[in-house]
């Protein structure tokens, strides 16, 4: 069994979404001893959706109805980075694709100065098309709209000057003075269970986030990643993994005596770093704090 590196989403939406509470909830979180701190992104909750929640969505249901009241994930990074000083700070995920990479660059970079260097910045492809509509964003080829948007970043983060000439986007040679502390610029982790997004992620991520599932899913699809690392001359042993565990009512994890044998599980499956989601189990942040500290005294006694 491995140490393993544990994080809680920060308070961002549903019951939760208060972006007064992010930053004390923070300070707490480290001082409990929490390595990480997260959050995710959403752009709408449209009446009429496109696309049903692959998380179980229904007709009745498209989506969690904790989605409908959601804080801006950048700003409850700030919040956070402001109120800590150990914790890595991660997005798990941000729709990259509907975001302008120059911008997103700038944002980054920012919250990467600011923290010390401590942020992690973890990309998808969202699951909702209305979000790409309201964007103005093509859905048909997100895929490879993700796949230049980090060859954007990772040029604008370590050349000076910078440009990019490419089928999407077209920035002019500019100085770029603003540089992250991470040398060469913060890792880049991608979400996926698709046999191409896995592949995406060996093949030019640093790592892979994803979401708990049971144990021969995940190593199959880790063993993908990895063929795809070794094809692209790549070392599989530098890419992390960050698993998310959401426990909610309905499912097998609920309780935090759940979630600690879980985590016991995920450790023994040779995963270093994890988080939990509490807003689905949470009645306010209070509560979500209560339960951060009723876990890490649980997972210490069964977690190397």
């Amino acid at each position: 069994m491995t140490a393993l590196r544990l994080g809680l989403a920060l308070p961002q939406y549903g019951k939760l979404a208060d972006p007064t509470a992010v930053a004390g909830f923070a300070a707490a979180a480290e001082e409990l001893g929490y390595a990480s701190l997260w959050v995710g992104d959403r752009v709408l909750t449209p009446l009429e959706p496109s696309d049903l929640y692959p998380g179980g969505g229904t007709p009745e249901q498209p989506y969690p109805p904790e989605f409908v009241h959601f804080v801006d994930p950048f700003v409850a990074l700030t919040a956070a980075a402001s109120a800590t000083r150990t914790t890595r700070l991660g997005t798990s995920t941000l729709s990259a694709p509907v975001y302008a990479p120059v911008l997103l660059a700038r944002t980054l970079t920012s919250l990467d100065l600011l923290s010390g260097g401590r942020v992690d910045a973890g990309f998808g492809l969202g699951w909702l098309r209305d979000e790409y509509t309201a964007a103005g964003v093509p859905w048909a080829g997100r895929g490879a709209r993700l796949g230049e948007l980090i060859e954007v970043l990772r040029t604008l983060w370590t050349a000076d000057p910078a440009g990019h000439d490419g089928e999407r986007w077209r920035i002019p040679d500019s100085h770029v003075g603003l540089r992250p502390v991470q040398d060469p610029h913060p890792p880049v982790l991608l979400g996926g269970m698709s046999e191409r997004a896995l592949r995406r992620v060996g093949a030019v991520a640093d790592g892979w986030l994803p979401a708990l599932l049971p144990r021969e899913y995940l190593r199959r699809m880790w063993s993908v990643i990895t063929a795809a690392a070794t094809d692209a001359g790549r070392d599989p042993a530098s890419l992390r993994r960050v698993l998310r565990i959401n426990p909610r009512e309905g499912t097998p994890v609920v309780t935090v005596t759940d979630l600690a044998a879980s985590l016991k599980t995920v450790a023994d499956e040779g995963y270093t770093e994890a988080f939990v989601d509490l807003h689905y189990v949470a009645n306010d942040v209070a509560h979500a704090l209560d339960l951060a500290a009723e876990l890490r005294t649980a997972v210490d006694a069964v977690v190397a």
